[in-house]
């Protein structure tokens, strides 16, 4: 590595010599106090990227990759076509990443971001501090007047308490504390599933979410009613199921990077008795999958296997109808001791962003997930709460007990909270108005037969394509 620096050094003689001479006999620079102020910036920024290069011996890249970059961005500063590799500027040098990959580039980082270890930032604030990428301009200043303004009338929902938690670099945008019921056929934001997993013993109702005491409930019990064979949020037959649960879901694949919290006490699988281990998933995720088109899902599930049994899950897949290992990343079975998750409420929550998602239970980061062979998701999707129990199997998932399980039993919610990245400069629409969506975020996203959501495009499965199944609203 300390070759390379010389190269860098070796490829721009005149600025190290200005340096030296700034530390030898800055007078002689200094012909006006503006060109003095300027070598020493120049120089300072260069004396920062030899450190930077000496120190990171172990690692390897191409000089031929940074100067190809570097004659790239002075060509555009300069506004010329040919600038040779030897005469480009000090900025062009430090917009490259001491690992070895072209960073500074707003594309990457997206517009209204901040993080101090980069080279050059793409929030509004850059131009003030003179550290904007040089692609801002292009990337987000030309597109300020389309940017998101957070309406003032924030949050979005039913929030009860004038004042939240804050977390720096979101904005609290959607609140449900429960202490009114949501009308789920007529709500703008929220509504109920209609589905029921193939994995699963239950299908969703809507008659099976309830609000009391300022706290919504999910209740799991015997299925003595009839159900209309297809399902809207299945986009298929359904077969009648033992049990019926409920799933409360937000109407469209509107929400994306953000911070999902969530405070909630799982069911206990026989009345009064929460230290009896049983099967059950209590949950709160987000998910996209209309049809499997896209498979999009990140999950906090409390299961009934032991009393602090919490997982973390992350699925990303495209065109598939199937579950596979090599989809998915998950810490399942993982038991927290100490904690009992149906004698008591915890706050569970998740913060999605661009290439990294971070759980936390209580307030404590458990678990984070970066890019690598499975990406973190980055389309989006539709908010979840659910409770469903597994099918017989020999390795039921959710808790080995299947036989200890009696009905009907129930999840409480206490309140849910979303805070929006502000990074984020699509997802929640800033009206939540679904016609600022795609037309792939709206394809085949009916939840119920009585939502008034069109079913548009056609299910695709085993690379066929089939028009969705069709119930009616009673």
């Amino acid at each position: 590595m300390e070759q390379f620096a010389m190269s860098i050094l070796f490829l721009t003689p005149l600025l190290w010599t200005a340096c030296l001479s700034v530390d030898d006999s800055t007078s002689a620079l200094r012909e006006t106090a503006a060109s003095a102020a300027t070598a020493e910036e120049q120089c300072l920024s260069l004396r920062q990227l030899r450190g930077q290069l000496l120190q990171a011996d172990d690692r390897e890249f191409h000089e031929d990759q940074i100067m190809d970059h570097a004659t790239e961005v002075s060509r555009r500063q300069n506004g010329t076509s040919g600038v040779h590799k030897g005469m480009v500027s000090h900025e062009a040098i430090e917009d490259v990443s001491i690992t070895g990959t072209v960073i500074g580039s707003c594309k990457t980082y997206l517009c209204g971001t901040f993080a101090k270890d980069r080279s050059c930032q793409c929030n509004d604030r850059c131009t003030r501090y003179k550290n904007c990428c040089a692609d801002y301009v292009e990337q987000c200043a030309s597109h300020e007047s389309n940017r998101m303004v957070a309406p003032a009338h924030l949050p979005y929902g039913h929030p009860s308490l004038k004042n939240y938690p804050r977390h720096n670099g979101f904005t609290l945008w959607l609140v449900e504390d429960f202490d009114q019921p949501i009308d789920l056929d007529n709500d703008p934001i929220w509504t109920w599933s209609d589905g029921g997993l193939k994995e699963g013993q239950v299908r969703f109702t809507k008659e099976q979410i309830s609000f009391n005491g300022g706290k919504m409930q999910i209740r799991v019990q015997k299925n003595t009613g009839s159900q209309q064979p297809c399902s809207h949020a299945q986009t298929e037959i359904v077969p009648r199921k033992p049990l019926v649960s409920g799933e409360l879901r937000t109407r469209y694949n509107m929400f994306r990077y953000g911070r999902y919290e969530v405070r909630m006490r799982a069911p206990h699988v026989q009345f009064l008795k929460p230290q009896v281990d049983g099967n059950f998933v209590a949950s709160m995720f987000v998910f996209r999958a209309a049809s499997f088109r896209h498979w999009r899902e990140v999950d906090v599930e409390v299961t009934g296997r032991r009393a602090g049994a919490i997982s973390t899950n992350v699925l990303n897949a495209d065109h598939t109808s199937r579950w596979h290992r090599w989809i998915e990343q998950t810490d399942y079975p993982k038991t927290y001791p100490g904690i009992n998750v149906r004698a008591e409420f915890h706050t569970y929550a998740f913060e999605w962003l661009p290439g990294v998602i971070r759980w936390y239970i209580d307030g404590r980061k458990v678990r984070e997930k970066r890019n690598d062979n499975l990406k973190v998701p980055e389309m989006s999707a539709k908010v979840m709460l659910n409770l469903w129990i597994y099918r017989p199997t020999k390795y039921p998932f959710g808790g080995f007990e299947l036989k200890n399980d009696r009905f009907p039993m129930q999840s409480e919610y206490d309140w849910f909270r979303f805070y929006r990245w502000n990074g984020d400069m699509h997802y929640p629409p800033s009206d939540m108005d679904p016609k600022g969506l795609s037309k792939d975020d709206l394809y085949l996203t009916s939840n119920n037969p009585c939502d008034g959501i069109p079913q548009v495009g056609l299910v695709e499965k085993n690379g066929r394509q089939y028009p969705a199944c069709y119930a009616k609203c009673r």
